[in-house]
């Protein structure tokens, strides 16, 4: 990370690390990627990196973010800026500033609001006692950062499954109370989110948090049926959701058998009757197959994603299933 650093500030002067890289640096974690922000405008950052015959990516340019490429990294160098979010958009109108502290407080959590220069860390609102308390806690009043963009309730939930930290108390409140805005967002955005909190290390804990903030009832709402659903003991004590988390979790970390975990059970509490008094489950394989196909399609999934998790959930019972032995662990 330091020669990523160096090189950047041989680029332009004054930078920042900021946000992600900087949580993660802290808690001992090498960065993927690394973001950057300097009070220069985009023009002049532009002009910076070309003078160092290095090519910039210009996509995120209207934002005053410019991009390049060093050791193989992508790094990103942003102007400082605010945003103010008209009713009902989530794309934010940008001003650029010269105060530091304006940028780092329009950010989603307190966790990802930490700039560093060298040996000083510039963290006004107090990111890294969060992260030494493992809490997500947004900043600032967390209802205005969930109405601005209610894509952060479900990042919420991700950085919580991938670190292993609990929402904090009046941020997951919020979002229960603004779930239904997620519908606000696109499916793409779902799914790339989703992605990452299903291979997660602690998917269990994104998960739940999902469920209980309520945004499961209005992404896909098939899956909010089964909390508090009662099994009858097919598949031992506590109902269809915990089974279904269970499944998930013990699955290899593979994205398309994660979702396939995640939706093998989703046609049961459709097959249920009951006759002479007593609830009888038909069969539901072929159900959740064609669930799995319908919901596959309705979050926008590539062709080949749709077949090869659909298949997984209909051959969920063969003796290679990836899913057998997570099934019956949960027995």
């Amino acid at each position: 990370m330091d020669d990523i650093v160096a090189q950047v500030d041989r680029i332009i002067s004054p930078v920042y690390l900021v946000g992600g890289c900087v949580r993660d640096s802290l808690m001992g974690i090498d960065p993927k990627d690394y973001d950057f922000m300097t009070p220069h405008n985009p023009d002049i950052i532009e002009h910076k990196i070309r003078q160092m015959n290095r090519k910039p990516f210009l996509t995120g340019k209207r934002f005053g973010t410019i991009g390049m490429k060093i050791s193989g990294h992508l790094v990103e160098i942003t102007t400082f800026r605010t945003e103010r979010y008209r009713d009902g958009s989530r794309k934010p109108d940008v001003e650029f500033v010269n105060d530091i502290k304006s940028d780092l407080g329009r950010r989603d959590f307190t966790i990802n609001a930490i700039a560093k220069k060298g040996e000083e860390i510039i963290d006004p609102f107090n990111g890294r006692e969060d992260i030494e308390k493992k809490i997500i806690k947004c900043v600032g009043d967390p209802a205005l950062r969930f109405k601005e963009d209610p894509l952060r309730m479900l990042r919420a939930a991700r950085f919580s499954a991938q670190l292993g930290f609990t929402i904090d108390r009046v941020t997951f409140e919020s979002a229960a109370r603004l779930c239904y805005t997620i519908l606000n967002v696109s499916k793409e955005r779902w799914v790339a989110e989703l992605d990452n909190l299903l291979v997660a290390p602690a998917v269990d804990r994104g998960l739940n948090d999902l469920m209980d903030m309520g945004l499961f009832r209005y992404m896909i709402p098939e899956l909010s049926l089964q909390k508090n659903y009662d099994q009858d003991s097919i598949h031992g004590d506590g109902d269809l959701w915990q089974h279904t988390v269970h499944v998930t979790s013990s699955t290899p970390r593979d994205i398309n058998v994660r979702w396939a975990a995640l939706l093998h059970n989703v046609a049961r509490p459709f097959v249920r009757v009951e006759k002479d008094g007593k609830k009888i489950y038909m069969k539901h394989d072929s159900l959740s197959y064609e669930m799995a196909v319908r919901l596959g399609k309705y979050l926008r999934w590539s062709n080949k994603r749709v077949e090869t998790v659909s298949n997984l959930v209909k051959e969920q019972l063969q003796n290679d299933s990836p899913l057998k032995n997570s099934r019956q662990t949960s027995n």
